[in-house]
């Protein structure tokens, strides 16, 4: 799921029930079209050039719910303050851009240093990218110590977007 699809949904149900206080969070079925067909163009070049799933491909399920969580994460705190505070919405496509450069999309995990690779890790995104790599490649070593601790930052991601959403949610209520 988009990490700004997320936010305007929020925005888009606070438009549309201003007397309600209970905000819902639901997944657009659309959005998950959009990685279905990117896997599917992925899965026919990956079999064309030879590369063929091998056991680690099992993992690509766990890191498919990291990174639905990472999303519902990020997109509970952003839609919260940006509920509270306008302006928000403006820097979001900055901090999208600037963590897809600080996670390892276009350059391997490999170039950090192994010891500031569990400081890394804790961009939850960098061991689930990682870990997507190694799982559809098959080649490499696993994402051992990184995964972990992305692991820990996206359950530290939602509990906390969990928390700050429902905290805010009256003040959301109010404002609006």
């Amino acid at each position: 799921m988009d990490l700004l699809c997320v936010l305007s949904l929020f925005h888009h149900q606070r438009c549309r029930r201003k007397s309600a206080p209970h905000y819902q969070s639901v997944f657009p079925p659309p959005h998950s079209s959009d990685f279905a067909i990117g896997f599917a163009i992925l899965s026919i070049f990956c079999f064309a050039y030879g590369i063929l799933p091998s056991i680690a491909a099992f993992w690509l399920p766990i890191l498919l719910l990291l990174a639905l969580f990472t999303a519902l994460g990020v997109g509970l705190w952003l839609s919260a303050l940006n509920a509270l505070y306008r302006d928000v919405r403006y820097v979001i496509p900055f901090l999208v851009q600037f963590w897809m450069f600080a996670s390892p999309v276009a350059y391997p995990s490999s170039i950090v240093p192994a010891r500031w690779r569990w400081l890394y890790g804790l961009n939850p995104m960098a061991g689930v990218i990682d870990g997507f790599r190694w799982a559809i490649t098959g080649r490499g070593e696993p994402p051992g110590l990184v995964l972990l601790v992305s692991t820990v930052a996206v359950l530290l991601v939602v509990l906390g977007g969990l928390f700050f959403f429902n905290r805010m949610e009256t003040s959301i209520a109010d404002r609006v």
